[in-house]
């Protein structure tokens, strides 16, 4: 299926993240991604391909009867199926599973999950539609809706469904970080600290980690990454968490911060300002953007990449 031509950039950039959250770990040049994605997409064009594999071969071996096999099992084959990158044949069993009386919302989320991974926005967005219409309190549908809106650009409507997933429930990290996000680039600075600050308090490695776990696509403009960054040091420093403040920081200055300026106006990072670490990571973000492939460390010998 063809995507609408306004969400491809962000869809390709988040797919190929394949992370849960990460909106201050990667490059500075153009957009980058927040997500929390299953994988790397598999087009349908690969599943004749994939399916002359020796993995394939082998899968095929213990598939499940659909026919007589039952709903819990013929899901938890498409589970597999899916995180071995099969979505067309996990989508297949999804769908057999419907067939012999299984669940409908979660197999209905789990099967946009499948599309997502095909590109196929548009198809995942009516899966998870269907979803929450057949059951209002499937947060990680509401979830997983959102993240669709926002790569069309429908960031209202995306902020309404995480408030939504938020309001079902309240302990799940990854929410509260989504619609942080969402909310820094409609400019609502107080809501997006309020959703950092929860999102940390449940996980405070919420930002640092690699994907599991349902969908979530955001693609921040450089200096919405860099003001997002900045929040999340202010938030570690609050928690005492230096190694996590310090590399937020430098994402934020390698996106184009003034952090030392900026750290003076905060209590918690005004005694980091002449910290040696945080005058590294400044010159490191200066040469970066410079264009230098150099960069130092703390003892003030050259390095061939940038700080980590």
């Amino acid at each position: 299926m063809r995507m609408p031509s306004h969400s491809s950039r962000r869809y390709m950039e988040f797919m190929r993240a394949g992370a849960l959250v990460l909106p201050c770990l990667f490059a500075t040049a153009g957009h980058s991604p927040l997500v929390v994605a299953q994988g790397q997409p598999v087009a349908a064009s690969d599943r004749d391909r994939l399916h002359q594999s020796d993995e394939w071969a082998e899968i095929q071996r213990h598939l499940p009867d659909p026919a007589t096999a039952s709903p819990q099992r013929l899901e938890l084959e498409a589970d597999i199926l899916r995180a071995r990158r099969f979505p067309e044949d996990a989508q297949d069993y999804y769908k057999y599973a419907l067939a012999r009386g299984g669940k409908a919302p979660p197999l209905l989320n789990k099967l946009g999950l499948a599309e997502l991974e095909m590109h196929n926005v548009e198809f995942a967005r009516a899966y998870f539609q269907r979803s929450v219409k057949l059951d209002r309190k499937n947060a990680e549908a509401w979830n997983n809706l959102g993240a669709v809106n926002y790569l069309d650009r429908m960031s209202a409507q995306a902020v309404s469904n995480y408030k939504r997933a938020i309001k079902l429930d309240k302990r799940q990290a990854v929410f509260h970080a989504n619609l942080a996000t969402v909310s820094l680039e409609l400019k609502d600075y107080s809501r997006a600290r309020h959703e950092i600050a929860a999102a940390l308090e449940l996980d405070p490695q919420v930002f640092e980690q690699q994907g599991t776990g349902g969908v979530a696509a955001h693609v921040l403009s450089s200096q919405d990454r860099a003001q997002f960054c900045f929040e999340l040091a202010k938030m570690y420093a609050h928690n005492g968490l230096e190694e996590q403040m310090l590399h937020s920081l430098a994402m934020a200055a390698e996106a184009g911060m003034d952090v030392q300026g900026e750290m003076g106006k905060d209590p918690a990072l005004t005694r980091f300002v002449l910290d040696p670490r945080v005058l590294v990571l400044v010159r490191n973000a200066q040469l970066l953007r410079a264009g230098h492939t150099a960069t130092v460390n703390a003892s003030g010998i050259g390095a061939s990449s940038p700080t980590q």
